[in-house]
Formats: C-alpha cells, structure tokens, sequence
C-alpha cells in the first residue's frame, strides 16, 4: 500500500526519470572506466561464473538421461546422480574423441603447411608480381622472407624483445588452466544441489514477490532458458554437422588440409552472420596457394552449403528459428562485440531473442492494456492490475489474494514452497 501511495505523487515519475538519466549519464561519460572496474570486480568470480555455464550446458544432457537411460530407477536421488555422472562422462569422451579426430588432421596440415611455406611465399610474390600489385602497394620483394630460417630468426627476436609479455602469456595461461579445473569441480557440485538451489531461490522468491508475481517471473525466466537452451544446443549440433560436411567435400575432391580448414569452418559457424565469411576467407586463401582451382571449388561448395545451412539446417533444428531479423542479428552481433568481446558475439542471437520476446509478449501487451485503459475501452477483470507486470502470456498462474490482507499465501494455507522439491520454480524444459 505504501508503495502504490508513493507511486501514486505527481513527483514520483519525474525523480525516477531523473534517477535514470544520471545513472546512464555517468555510465556513458564513463564507459570505459565503468567497464574496466566491473570486469576487474568480475574476475574475483570467475571459476563460480565458469562453473555456473559448465553445469547449464551438461544439465540438458543430464535431464535426456534421466528420461530415458534412467527412467525406471524408483529412487529419484538416484537417478539424478547416475544421470549426472553419465552426462559428465558422455562430455569427457565426446571431447576425447572429437580430439582424436581432428587433433592429428589438424598438426598434420600446419606441418604440410609450415613445410611447403617458402613455396607459397615465392607463388604469392609470383602473382602479386604479375599483377603488379608490388608496384602499386609499394612493396619491396626483398622484404618476403623466403626461408625457414628467416622465419625461426624472426621469431627468435621477437621472442627476445617481449620476453615479459611472454612471461605474462604463459603465467595467464596457467591461471586459465587452474580456474577451468575450479569451475569444473564447481560445475559438479552445482548440477548435483541443483533441486536444493531451485527450492531455496523459489522460498526467497516467494517471499519478496508473493505468488502472483513469482509465477509470472517464473514462466518469464523458463522462456528465456528455453532460447538459451535450444540455441546453444542446436548451434553446436549445427555447426558439427557443417564442418562433417566440408570434410567430406574436400575429402571427396582431394583437398589439402582437410582437417584445419573444416575445424575451422565449423569453429566459424558459432559466430552468426559474420561467422561463415572469415571461415571461407581462410579456407580460400589456403588452398589458392596450393591451387587456385581448389579455392574456386571451395568457394562455391562455401556459398551452396551456408545457403543449405541457413535455409534447411538450422530452421529444422531450431524450428522455425528463434522468430529474429537479420537485421537484428547483425546489431545484436556488433553492438554485442563492441561492448563484451568474443562473448557478446557468441550470445548476440539469444540475446536479441530474449529481447524481442520482451518487446512482443510484455512491453506492448502493457502499453495496449493502458491504451484501452485510458480510451475507456472495457478491460477484462483484472487487466488493470496485471497491466505493471507480465502480459497476458505469464498469467496462466494461480491468482494471489488481494495485497491488502498483507499475508502471504503460503503463511495463509500453512504451507511454503518444500526445500527438496523446488516447487514454485520452473522445471527443466525438454530441448532435446
């Protein structure tokens, strides 16, 4: 009550809007320092962080098992353990294996190519020459480094003169490698309380919104688990099913450095839009200094397969696709960039996603009820209340008593949310 009077001062919107415009204006002004400060506040975090996206990513495989390989264990601690550890091994080997493949493909083709190097430098200066590229650029032939020699001399100096930048790479490293293993045993613990976890978030979430209000966040935070979800499981799926195919290809028309270019083909796909375009880039450029015929082919198989992926693969994974633009792909992905790096680029299409399903099932939703409030237009009962929460698409939730009574509906029935059964959170949803 006390809320909807102050609410209610002619003051209130005026001071909130001010609020915001200082905040944004201080942000803004300072981006950069804001930016630096909370990465540095960020770090302390980061194994917990690390193990928090482990534990998300291994739990739709975990919840396949339970459904099917461990469906008729009767003893539910059981099963979620035996599905857990299943899910963690199937991830161990998938790697392994994955590894195995690609990992002797992948040194076989940087030997062939660090091997056969001096006679690409000699084609590459050969063409820029008969183009007269050399003259135009202003580029001295002298200065191609025709030798592997040349080469280790090179890199000897420069090894020499950024010994500490060295030094730095290889102690960064190791602290990569000792917060993955932190963040994978994190990632353990976590999968195995998860149910624990749910039900103390849906208690504290109960007694802050009331019931109402918490399911209607609840339906809002599993939609949006469920565009994370299929996004990243399917685009992975995707972008293994591009790379076997690329592999084939090359395999079929006799290509050189099948492995490193189809890794990297698939590795590029991750990257929407902009993704597919450096994988090419570097797939023709290999093979156009082996053949020229080879990165014609390439590229025309590139072209073919990106239109096959775009228009068959993916909307037969993921559906009909998560409903985005590409215009608001592309934004999302530079906007995305700028701000969070490699990061931003990966979540740009489940962002953008998430997003515009605020946009579509909860911003216009509210502004139309208000509308129709303000016209004088009959609003079904209730409507007006729902209007500052979640739309029509979150109200299939219970009802909640009137506010007024100032009890909760669980102190009113006897009962709270059970610890152990998580009740008043979204459950998994399926993706698989």
């Amino acid at each position: 009550m006390k809320d909807r009077k102050l609410k209610s001062k002619p003051w209130y919107p005026g001071a909130v809007a001010a609020c915001i415009a200082v905040v944004l204006y201080v942000v803004l002004t300072r981006f950069g320092s804001v930016k630096e400060h909370l990465a540095a506040f960020i770090r302390y975090f980061n194994p917990l962080l690390l193990g928090l996206a482990i534990a998300y990513l291994v739990n739709p495989l975990s919840r396949l098992y339970q459904r099917s390989i461990c469906r008729r264990m009767k003893n539910e601690k059981k099963k979620e353990k035996t599905s857990n550890a299943l899910a963690f091994v199937t991830v161990f080997v998938g790697l392994a294996s994955l590894l195995f493949i690609t990992l002797p493909q992948l040194i076989a083709s940087i030997t062939d190519f660090v091997g056969n190097l001096e006679g690409y430098i000699k084609t590459l200066e050969d063409v820029l020459g008969r183009w007269g590229l050399l003259k135009k650029l202003g580029i001295d032939s002298s200065q191609f480094i025709t030798s592997t020699e040349d080469i280790m001399k090179n890199v000897g100096e420069y090894l020499t003169e950024n010994i500490n930048d060295v030094l730095d790479a290889t102690v960064g490293a190791g602290k990569g490698i000792v917060t993955f293993l932190l963040g994978f045993i994190l990632s353990v613990y976590l999968l195995a309380e998860k149910n624990t976890l749910r039900a103390g978030i849906a208690r504290l979430s109960h007694s802050l919104m009331g019931e109402k209000r918490h399911t209607r966040w609840a339906v809002f935070i599993t939609r949006c688990d469920e565009i994370l979800s299929r996004y990243i499981v399917f685009n992975v799926i995707d972008c293994l099913i591009v790379g076997l195919l690329n592999a084939a290809f090359m395999l079929i028309c006799g290509m050189p450095y099948v492995g490193l270019v189809s890794f990297t083909i698939a590795l590029a796909n991750l990257i929407p839009t902009f993704g597919p375009i450096i994988g090419a880039a570097i797939g023709v450029f290999l093979l156009l200094l082996v053949k020229p015929w080879f990165a014609f082919l390439f590229l025309i198989f590139t072209v073919v397969l990106q239109i096959v992926d775009a228009y068959i693969i993916k909307p037969k994974l993921f559906e009909s696709s998560l409903g985005v633009s590409g215009l608001w792909i592309m934004i999302g992905v530079i906007i995305g960039g700028r701000i969070f790096g490699i990061l931003g680029i990966l979540l740009a299409v489940p962002g953008i996603a998430i997003l515009d399903y605020v946009y579509r099932e909860i911003f216009l939703p509210r502004l139309e009820r208000r509308r129709e409030a303000k016209d004088g237009t009959e609003v079904p009962d209730g409507t007006e209340e729902a209007a500052d929460d979640i739309p029509e698409s979150m109200e299939g939730g219970e009802e909640a008593p009137a506010e007024e009574s100032g009890k909760d509906p669980a102190e009113e029935s006897g009962e709270g949310p059970s610890e152990e059964s998580g009740e008043g959170l979204p459950q998994d949803e399926d993706i698989t």
